[in-house]
Formats: structure tokens, C-alpha cells, sequence
């Protein structure tokens, strides 16, 4: 196994023992709503400290229920993950792009270099076949 796939195991272990682990072990069911945000938890908190407390603004858009606003929480994150996505391949895809650009004009210095060659090794007067002095090249 490479070092980036152990690396990439060990990344993924952790992130489903940091899934698995708290509902495996019971943390948060004391509580009323044991995994509740952390906008609930401050809203909560708030009023225990001061209950005649007034927000300085309203939610532009209340969701009608908690599925809804899951659902929306849900998009939101998708629609940022498939940002990422398009992103990463993007810049993978240039960097493959100059890749194989890089590789193409190589080649073609090489078949020039090659041809030269050829040229030389045959003479002012001969003509060079430059079909065949490829042919070779791309046995070699």
C-alpha cells in the first residue's frame, strides 16, 4: 500500500470514529435536543442569562419546519461541495493540460533535432527523406 493511500485510510478511520463515537457512546443524552446546533445552544444559553432579551434583527426567511430547514442546510452544503469539486478538477485538468503540452513540444524538438541530424549526416547535396529520418526516430 502507498503512503497516500495509508495516509488517506487513516484520514477516513478517523473521520467515521469522530461520526460513530459520540453516538456510540451516549454523549448529549441528558439533553433535550442532544445535537442541537450551535445557534440553538447560543439562543438557549441566552435566555438563561438574560430572558428579557431582544434580537437586534429577524431571519430574512423562516423555514415552515425543521425538515425544511435540514433540507435547505443540505443544498447549501451540496451546492458548496460541488464548488470545491469544479475547482480542484479545474485546476487538475490545467495542470494535466500543461502536462501533456510540455510532453508534445519535447517531442517535437526532438523530431526536429533528429531531422537535423539527418540533414547533416547526409550532406548539402542529398536530399533528405524526412518521412523516413521520422520513422526511425520513432523506432528508437
Amino acid at each position: 500500500m502507498s503512503r497516500n493511500a495509508k495516509i488517506n485510510a487513516l484520514l477516513l478511520l478517523i473521520v467515521a470514529a469522530l461520526a460513530v463515537l459520540p453516538i456510540a457512546l451516549g454523549l448529549g443524552d441528558d439533553e433535550e435536543e442532544p445535537f442541537a446546533g450551535a445557534d440553538a445552544q447560543a439562543e438557549t444559553a441566552i435566555t438563561e442569562i438574560k430572558p428579557d432579551y431582544e434580537p437586534w434583527f429577524s431571519p430574512l426567511y423562516e423555514p415552515p419546519s425543521g425538515e425544511v430547514e435540514s433540507a435547505l442546510f443540505a443544498l447549501q452544503a451540496a451546492l458548496g461541495a460541488g464548488v470545491l469539486a469544479y475547482y480542484f478538477g479545474l485546476r487538475r485538468g490545467r495542470k494535466q493540460g500543461a502536462e501533456q503540452a510540455n510532453a508534445e513540444q519535447a517531442n517535437a524538438e526532438q523530431a526536429n533535432a533528429e531531422q537535423a541530424r539527418a540533414e547533416r549526416a547526409a550532406g548539402p547535396d542529398e536530399p533528405v527523406d524526412a518521412d523516413r529520418v521520422r520513422a526511425e526516430t520513432e523506432q528508437v
